[in-house]
């Protein structure tokens, strides 16, 4: 496994690098511990359009155009991405590329200039963006999901916002988001490849004009939950997205590999309980899957499907009697095995590219005090016990933590009465 340095910058921006030997690409990716987690109701959806933002030109490069065409040339992959609590700024570019795009990315965020005209013609482009996600119920369901965990709080908020926002927002919105945002103290720095001695230092050169920001802390979620909860958004369609899931456990729980292991368990695999249960058996749907999601104070497991309308019921049955087994049998030492290896095949995989580890890298420095590497989480996975995750099962698979989503044609809430374990 890759090893890593921890370094600061002037401004107290951390940097970490991750050298690859004898890679000949590079990744270099800017994170913002800021995202729709730290918004209002009236800018909700502000830390995704600031992203776009940055891509429609500075001083020196007055246009998107200008922008787009410049890292082209340089023969790389680049992009942005928006989450709950942080933002970031990525390129892939081969070695002796690395100190141009450093460049220009400095310059994408130090010196954008946040046009109104261009605001105006954004406006158009992300309201497609939200119309896509709409119109895509396997993408979307996830949005719902949360929405029917946190509810109307900034947790439980669409990170693209609203189309009311998105077409009110101005210039000054803009500015003041990134005054408080964007800075030095919400700043993390991370590059993995080919590296040379030379690109910590041009890095200091290039990003320590990043001056101290007010960066207020964001509104903490709050666990109330005292029975199941259920939303439902309307869609004609043939096909029903249902997400069932359970609260869980944020980053740095002492149970949070053991949390891992369950969902792949569940629904991680084509060989999974889940995938064989509702494909395999019973013929309800094409894709079946479990995921975690860990933020910073609160977290979730749950499991996606597509399935047909009048065959909702059946699904969600089927999904909460493969919950409640993993409260009252252990997992067999040959199952659990296959999961390990399973889990550990895959983050060796990922880990060999350069992208994949500087967000491992990203992740890691905004979550935690102390970085967790690829390998120190193998070294954990495979400690834990059939006796570790039945236990967990039995806090986690209660009725009081079941939350379900569905995008479909469902207009009542009859179903609500199943949801039980």
């Amino acid at each position: 496994m890759n090893t890593y340095k921890k370094a600061v910058l002037s401004n107290k921006i951390p940097i970490i690098t991750v050298p690859i030997k004898g890679a000949k690409t590079t990744t270099a990716l800017i994170v913002f511990k800021t995202g729709s987690r730290h918004e209002q109701a009236t800018n909700n959806g502000i830390s995704h359009f600031l992203e776009h933002m940055f891509f429609k030109g500075t001083k020196k490069r007055p246009s998107a155009l200008a922008i787009s065409s410049e890292m082209d040339a340089l023969g790389g992959e680049y992009n942005a991405f928006t989450g709950k609590e942080y933002t970031g700024y990525w390129f892939k570019v081969a070695n002796n590329k690395l100190g141009k795009a450093l460049e220009i990315l400095s310059d994408m965020l130090s010196n954008s200039l946040f046009a109104a005209e261009e605001i105006e013609r954004e406006k158009g482009v992300i309201i497609e963006e939200l119309n896509m996600y709409e119109d895509n119920p396997r993408m979307h369901i996830e949005d719902i999901f949360e929405t029917c965990l946190y509810g109307d709080t900034p947790a439980g908020w669409e990170t693209i916002g609203t189309k009311e926002n998105i077409l009110r927002f101005k210039r000054e919105d803009f500015i003041n988001y990134l005054e408080l945002q964007y800075g030095s103290r919400s700043a993390y720095i991370v590059m993995a490849g080919g590296l040379k001695p030379a690109d910590q230092k041009l890095v200091e050169k290039l990003f320590s004009v990043l001056k101290p920001n007010k960066y207020p802390p964001k509104l903490a979620v709050v666990e109330k939950q005292k029975t199941p909860q259920l939303k439902i958004s309307y869609k004609k369609t043939d096909q029903a997205a249902i997400s069932l899931g359970v609260r869980a456990l944020p980053v740095g729980h002492p149970d949070e590999f053991k949390l891992k292991l369950l969902s792949i368990i569940l629904g991680g695999s084509m060989s999974s309980r889940l995938f064989i249960s509702l494909r395999e058996r019973n013929g309800l749907a094409y894709y079946v899957n479990t995921i975690t999601e860990a933020y910073s104070d609160s977290g979730y497991l749950t499991t996606q499907a597509g399935v047909p309308t009048d065959k909702i019921e059946k699904a969600i049955k089927i999904i909460l009697a493969e919950y409640k087994k993993l409260t009252k049998e252990l997992i067999p030492a040959k199952e659990l095995k296959r999961a390990k290896d399973m889990f550990q095949g895959r983050l060796l995989l990922q880990m060999e590219a350069s992208d994949n580890l500087a967000n491992w890298y990203a992740r890691q420095a905004i979550y935690r005090k102390k970085i967790i590497t690829p390998g120190e989480m193998i070294r954990r996975l495979k400690a834990i016990s059939a006796e570790q995750i039945r236990d967990l099962a039995q806090r986690l698979f209660v009725n009081k933590n079941l939350n379900l989503a569905i995008i479909g044609d469902l207009k009542d809430e009859k179903i609500k009465a199943i949801l039980k374990f």
